[in-house]
């Protein structure tokens, strides 16, 4: 069964608006990375700043990277997922899923890895918008999105029980906080079913 007139549109807008937010956290963690040290340190997780009062951190150290080829690496995921499921959520409910993944890792790291001092990277917050792009989207996956689905589950699964992916390390230039990529998850699996939920809901009136 083909989509309506109505859901092509509104799908074409949803993904026209999460090209122009992929965009702007691109723009946004580009100019970070031109900032150099003196941005990094200014804006990353530093667990004993974040206890002396500087808040911030919590949001700002996902878009802050080690160095071209860790913020190179985490702009080709964030692009993908636009491309598989940017038509999945709205522009707020994409905002939502940003922030929340953001506030969910960085208080994951707080509350459950005490001894972690630092900490930047888009990477927990990719897994989290993946996450809830594919649940709000749950039934009505073609055979391309059960592939990412299903590596999505492997991939979290492997890092939990093995460690970091072979070679990721190399490619981002320092240590893999394997959790930070569970944390996200988590909190896009909860965005992205209850956009789902609400779906269903508006759809069964």
């Amino acid at each position: 069964m083909g989509l309506r007139q109505g859901d092509s549109e509104q799908r074409a807008s949803r993904a026209k608006a999460a090209w122009k937010a992929a965009a702007m956290v691109g723009v946004l963690a580009i100019v970070i990375g031109l900032l150099g040290d003196a941005g990094r340190d200014w804006l990353a997780y530093e667990r004993g700043a974040i206890a002396g009062g500087e808040y911030w951190r919590l949001l700002s150290a996902h878009f802050a990277h080690l160095g071209s080829s860790h913020l190179l690496l985490n702009l080709v995921g964030l692009l993908l997922i636009a491309y598989l499921v940017g038509a999945e959520l709205s522009l707020g409910e994409w905002l939502v899923a940003l922030v929340l993944a953001c506030l969910t890792v960085s208080i994951g790291l707080w509350v459950l890895l005490p001894d972690l001092e630092g900490y930047v990277g888009l990477s927990g917050v990719l897994h989290g918008l993946l996450a809830a792009g594919l649940l709000a989207s749950a039934g009505r996956w073609g055979i391309d999105l059960w592939i990412v689905a299903v590596a999505l589950v492997a991939k979290l699964a492997y890092e939990q029980l093995v460690g970091p992916l072979p070679s990721s390390e190399g490619l981002s230039g320092g240590n893999v906080i394997i959790d930070a990529h569970f944390y996200g998850a988590v909190s896009g699996c909860i965005t992205g079913a209850s956009a789902a939920i609400r779906v269903r809901a508006q759809a069964s009136i």
